[in-house]
Order: structure tokens, then C-alpha cells, then sequence
């Protein structure tokens, strides 16, 4: 498993939830649109304190944001 790939797509669903474009995102984080980017395309391995930061933004649990995929059901 591909954990920052993982950890972009749940920051990608959970921003997408939270209505936020990335622009509106990186603003609200702290974080640069590009640095965003990265990380949402699996790019960039974050720390635990940037997680912990992100989650804050999105107003979640920073265990969201490695929680592991769901099956899809058909």
C-alpha cells in the first residue's frame, strides 16, 4: 500500500466534502496550492504534524487522513 497515495486521496475527498477548492484550501492550511497538489496526487510524504495541521483545517481527525480505503460495494 502506497501510503501518500492514500493519505492524498482521503486529504482530496475530504476537501471535496468540506466544499473547499484547493486555492480555498491552502489558504485555510497554511499550506501552498502547489504543496496541496503534491500531496494530493501522492507527491509528497508529509509529517505527522503536517497531517495533524491539515486535519485541523478540514475540522477532522488526523486518523482520517490515513484511514484506509473502503471496498466499493457494486
Amino acid at each position: 500500500m502506497d501510503m501518500r497515495k492514500l493519505v492524498g486521496r482521503n486529504i482530496r475527498r475530504l476537501r471535496n466534502q468540506a466544499g473547499l477548492t484547493q486555492e480555498q484550501f491552502a489558504e485555510k492550511s497554511g499550506f501552498s496550492q502547489q504543496y496541496l497538489s503534491d500531496l494530493e496526487r501522492g507527491l509528497r510524504n508529509p509529517t505527522v504534524v503536517t497531517l495533524y495541521e491539515l486535519a485541523q483545517a478540514l475540522g477532522v481527525s488526523h486518523t482520517e487522513l490515513v484511514r484506509v480505503d473502503q471496498p466499493r460495494s457494486r
